[in-house]
């Protein structure tokens, strides 16, 4: 009896299958009817209004196509008409005034709520928007807005708007910092320029007072007579009156007497040794002798290292000069 039920039953099992199978198998097939009978009719019909197919590729070139007269007295299928000549032309955003957003959106005021002018705006969303991302991309600004607020009349939810705004926001301050950039290169490649000019002027200006300079310290030549005969005795040198100058002193600064020597009632000298230089400085002073020793030593060199002089010449140049002084401490 129960070898006989387990037989039934997996009898019963293994035409369970096939059934299944051929259920599965007809779902299959009524899905794909209704697509190609059904859904992709529907779609193709709605697209034929709209004047084009979504892989149809964007253009946003501005086509040079005259819009029609009197655009706001035309009725629903006129409107309906241009903007699938508009959507063939592939002219969806733009030129303003003469695009299929505008006349679909011009539709939807005749008639809210228009199925064909609602179902194109929504399917050509997308391809629009990418053609307002070329506008950013190639930089034409004013053309991106105006794309982009015409989008946004059809679907001002979409979050297409958003990416859209951020990279024309991004855009505009690449092209922000791209001309400071270049502004702040000009300045500099400007101040270079009149650097360079002021050097070589500054450099002509000083080889000319070098040449100068080296005219007015040559001898005059010398020119001998032709007329007479050469005589036979050895030329004499000819010898160069050297003409010299002194230093001479232009500020005085008096020693300070020190304290602790007055206080003592001490008194002495100091001889101090130093150099005055092209400029009129006093430069490495130094005690040479003194008496008595290290009590008036510092006071002398801080009097001497602040006098100033002409300094001394050498026919006519500036050079410098070894001097000594002897500088009296009396109370």
């Amino acid at each position: 009896m129960d070898t006989r039920s387990s037989s039934m039953r997996a009898h019963a099992r293994g035409a369970i299958r096939p059934t299944l199978l051929a259920v599965i198998a007809i779902f299959v097939l009524l899905a794909a009817a209704s697509w190609f009978l059904i859904l992709q009719p529907h779609q193709e019909l709605v697209m034929q209004d709209a004047g084009g197919h979504p892989s149809t590729p964007v253009s946003t070139s501005k086509i040079a196509v005259a819009p029609p007269a009197n655009v706001e007295a035309m009725d629903l299928t006129q409107l309906l008409a241009e903007a699938r000549k508009a959507m063939n032309d592939h002219r969806v955003l733009a030129p303003a005034g003469n695009n299929a957003f505008e006349f679909y959106l011009k539709a939807l005021e005749k008639q809210p709520g228009n199925t064909v002018a609602t179902d194109a705006l929504r399917e050509t969303f997308p391809f629009a928007a990418s053609g307002a991302e070329q506008a950013i991309n190639a930089r034409d600004f004013s053309e991106a807005q105006r794309e982009i607020d015409l989008l946004a009349k059809a679907d001002p939810a979409n979050y297409t708007l958003t990416i859209l705004r951020s990279k024309l926001d991004a855009q505009r301050k690449l092209l922000d910092k791209e001309q400071q950039l270049a502004l702040e290169q000009q300045r500099q490649q400007q101040l270079a320029a009149e650097k360079a000019a002021a050097d070589k002027a500054a450099a002509e200006k000083l080889a000319a007072a070098q040449k100068t300079q080296q005219a007015n310290q040559e001898p005059p030549a010398q020119v001998a007579a032709t007329d007479t005969p050469a005589s036979t005795e050895p030329a004499k040198p000819v010898v160069r009156q050297v003409v010299s100058t002194d230093p001479v002193m232009t500020k005085y600064v008096q020693p300070r007497f020190p304290t602790k020597a007055r206080r003592t009632r001490t008194q002495g000298w100091v001889v101090v040794g130093y150099t005055v230089d092209v400029e009129g400085n006093v430069t490495g002073a130094q005690v040479v002798d003194a008496q008595p020793r290290h009590v008036f030593d510092r006071e002398a060199i801080d009097a001497v290292e602040r006098w100033k002089y002409k300094p001394a010449t050498r026919n006519g140049r500036a050079v410098e000069a070894n001097l000594q002084k002897k500088i009296e401490f009396r109370l």
